[in-house]
């Protein structure tokens, strides 16, 4: 096999499967139809551009070879005429409706026909990790902490759900459109968050999903521009987004934000998600996006990592607890409060968490207790800590860190 082949179709799968399936759900009028077709036409790849040459447009060949092939899988089946209707957009139920700013992207649509609220909100992330972004099974279960069988159950039922149910395949009506975005948001934050440190792999990041996340936020904010929730989000992804340059050393090795170098953070992106974070805290009370991005305001503003104001970001810390009750957001807090108060409070904040099922196998906590621990002089519970931070990543880039600072403890780390 050419290896030059295999590299553009990993790379059209990578960055092209969302819009292939997407484009392909509009003919096969049913989701496994079209993931089967679009992964024919992956394969079909493989054989055919050794002989004939990659083609200059990936994409638009996929998608013609895909949207062929579910066609004439429909008219084996004899279901053209009943599918098409439904979620093809060939009648008015499938066209957008009046008032509703036309989107040429269909991974939109494809997003908001997975966050239907007839499904549970637990599926509705996963099948939208699953089939827009094009995360294996495998990771998608890694991120709801549950065994690969079971979510490739769930994904199956929630399928079997949108095809019983007829599920159009559109972007709902403005009167539906605030109940449902609250789950879309959630599924494009946990998009960037997957890209933005990749549970798995070589690399620290996903680009692909964070370039995908951001554009989608991006799309949001033109269908919902007054919506201070999408507000939040994208200036929280924005002002993330904008230390990615830094995040690595030049051997390749993390590098944390109190080592970064602040001078080459993203101006552009930071100026435009200050912006939109002053807008999204009009709203009253301020939404989980407006509070996170707040909370990332207050890094990016801060000259340097000692000018950071850690008593501001507590309070931050506090409401968000408040109106979104969460481990995580708990263990940042946490995090925070060591950095404000001194490590010997972070220790016992964090200490507090401990019986938390859902940090159980959450690598940041045993991670975040070594920090502070090295920092009491306590070196060998730090080592302790370490090593099980280290047995719970699957991060290379995060592994050889966490290596470093384990060996850094000497006899301890041994």
């Amino acid at each position: 096999m050419d290896v030059s082949v295999e590299a553009a179709v990993a790379d059209a799968h990578r960055r092209e499967w969302a819009y292939v399936l997407a484009a392909t759900v509009r003919v096969a009028g049913d989701i496994d139809v079209a993931e089967e077709c679009v992964q024919d036409a992956y394969a079909r790849a493989l054989t055919t551009w050794p002989a004939q040459g990659i083609p200059d447009r990936p994409a638009a060949w996929l998608t013609t070879v895909a949207r062929r092939r579910a066609i004439d899988v429909q008219r084996r089946r004899a279901t053209h005429d009943r599918f098409l209707p439904e979620l093809a957009g060939a009648d008015e139920e499938g066209a957008e409706p009046p008032g509703v700013p036309e989107i040429a992207d269909d991974r939109l649509r494809l997003i908001f026909t997975c966050c239907h609220p007839s499904l549970s909100p637990e599926a509705q992330v996963a099948l939208t990790l699953r089939l827009v972004c094009g995360l294996t099974t495998g990771e998608v279960a890694r991120m709801f902490l549950v065994q690969e069988s079971t979510m490739a159950a769930r994904l199956t039922r929630a399928k079997k759900k949108i095809a019983a149910a007829h599920i159009p395949y559109r972007v709902p009506e403005l009167a539906e459109l605030p109940e449902r975005t609250d789950n879309v948001l959630t599924v494009v934050h946990l998009v960037f968050t997957t890209g933005h440190t990749a549970p798995v792999g070589s690399d620290l990041v996903r680009t692909d999903l964070v370039e995908q996340a951001l554009y989608l936020a991006r799309m949001l904010r033109t269908l919902l521009p007054d919506d201070a929730d999408v507000a939040g989000l994208l200036a929280l992804i924005l002002l993330t987004h904008a230390r990615r340059t830094t995040r690595l050393s030049p051997d390749g090795s993390l590098s944390l934000l109190s080592e970064q170098d602040r001078t080459r953070w993203d101006a552009a992106e930071i100026t435009e998600g200050l912006g939109l974070v002053r807008e999204a805290l009009h709203r009253r009370p301020p939404g989980r996006y407006a509070l996170m991005a707040a909370i990332a305001a207050v890094h990016a503003e801060a000259p340097t990592w000692s000018a950071t104001d850690w008593s501001e970001l507590v309070g931050l810390y506090d409401l968000l607890v408040i109106i979104w009750p969460s481990p995580v957001v708990a263990l940042n807090r946490a995090v925070a409060v060591g950095f404000a108060e001194g490590p010997g409070a972070g220790l016992k904040a964090l200490d507090e968490l401990a019986g938390e099922p859902q940090l159980a196998s959450y690598a940041y906590l045993p991670s975040a207790r070594a920090d502070f621990l090295k920092r009491l002089g306590r070196i060998d519970e730090a080592g302790a800590a370490y090593a099980e931070a280290l047995a719970l990543t699957d991060n290379d880039v995060e592994r050889e860190f966490l290596r470093a600072r384990l060996d850094e403890t000497g006899p301890a780390g041994t």
